[in-house]
């Protein structure tokens, strides 16, 4: 298993368009995918429960990706939070 921190600086946080782009891109994988915010543990490949994290702009949140492809996912996942998700 393979974990990292990461803030998301969309200024508007994990709303609809962004939560989609995020499980679009960690539905590309094999892994487990979960990301911890707060006390609450989200399935990444979920788009309500990405939502229902109700994650903000500057949250620092904390991705988990577990399996074969594991570190493929986690680098993948980071680079689409850098690059805004789409916005």
């Amino acid at each position: 298993m393979v974990s990292q921190k990461i803030v998301i600086k969309n200024p508007t946080g994990l709303h609809l368009r962004p939560a989609g782009i995020l499980c679009k891109e960690a539905m590309q994988f094999k892994s487990l995918i979960t990301f911890k915010f707060r006390e609450n543990t989200a399935n990444a490949k979920s788009v309500l429960s990405v939502l229902g994290a109700c994650v903000k702009c500057g949250d620092e949140i904390e991705l988990f990706c577990e399996g074969e492809d594991e570190q493929e996912a986690m680098n993948a996942l980071i680079a689409a939070v850098d690059n805004g998700l789409g916005e």
